[in-house]
């Protein structure tokens, strides 16, 4: 498995792409050529195609949550490319109108518009991506420091509701070894994900690269490092919505890889 960083807050010294504040990674298996969220607005193209990733080759694009610095760039995607091919894979909370006052903060193309233009498949539960890729579907929460929080407002048929992003979902790659976890934001919690992972697939989890959705080091953070030292991961690769302070914290007991656009890993 080869996976390619297109879209992270950050980006490394004398490599000339473009940074924002979103996530999409490109991950090959095989003949499977996977889009993993695709950032906020149109640069995941852009620095693919100085990458030298050809985006019309993607087989599935895999959709991590609704928010709109993971899917701002669908209707550049469907623009760009005849995505009448793609399978587009996500939680059915997806799609569901979010908002933050005034502002709309979930993805920018309706469900409706993905089914008549894709191969649109909505899970809650673990769908087979690829033939060694797995996306989890909804993660249930086992970490009892890690609760479901309330993050804006979002539309039902009876109005709008508090959002606790149910629909955060990763991705998992196995490997005869282990188990490698990939994520958007976590907003479901690292350690549950994690936990969920390892109990579908019966392995230890080796690696993590994502987005973990913490800002400050407090007691949260410091029984997420504890759960991680004890599960033995020691591939680690945060980023996205990972503070500086959270990734020096976890760093002081587990090695943290640099994360920037461009950066390749593979597993």
């Amino acid at each position: 498995m080869k996976l390619t960083v297109l879209i992270d807050n950050n980006t490394f010294i004398d490599k000339y792409y473009c940074g924002e504040p979103g996530l999409s990674f490109f991950i090959e298996d095989g003949t499977d050529k996977i889009l993993f969220d695709c950032g906020y607005s149109d640069l995941f193209i852009k620095n693919a195609k100085k990458i030298g990733i050809d985006l019309a080759a993607v087989t599935k694009v895999v959709l991590s949550h609704g928010h709109d610095d993971h899917t701002g760039g669908l209707p550049h995607l469907m623009k760009k490319y005849n995505v009448s091919g793609f399978e587009i894979l996500a939680h059915p909370d997806t799609f569901a109108e979010k908002r933050r006052g005034d502002l709309l903060t979930g993805s920018p193309v309706p469900e409706e518009k993905l089914r008549e233009k894709s191969h649109l498949h909505l899970s809650k539960t673990p769908v087979k991506v690829s033939e060694h890729i797995t996306f989890l579907g909804e993660i249930p929460i086992t970490q009892e420091f890690e609760p479901r929080t309330e993050m804006d407002k979002r539309k039902t048929p009876k109005g709008y509701v508090p959002d606790f992003i149910l629909e955060d979902s990763a991705l998992v790659f196995e490997k005869e070894s282990g188990i490698y976890v990939i994520t958007g934001c976590s907003h479901a919690g690292i350690c549950n994900i994690c936990a969920y992972a390892k109990q579908l697939f019966k392995k230890p989890v080796l690696g993590i690269i994502g987005g973990w959705h913490m800002k400050k080091v407090d007691s949260r953070t410091e029984k997420t490092i504890q759960f991680l030292k004890n599960e033995g991961i020691t591939e680690m690769y945060p980023c996205h919505c990972t503070s500086f302070a959270v990734k020096a914290a976890v760093h002081q007991v587990i090695p943290v890889h640099e994360v920037g656009v461009g950066l390749k890993v593979e597993w």
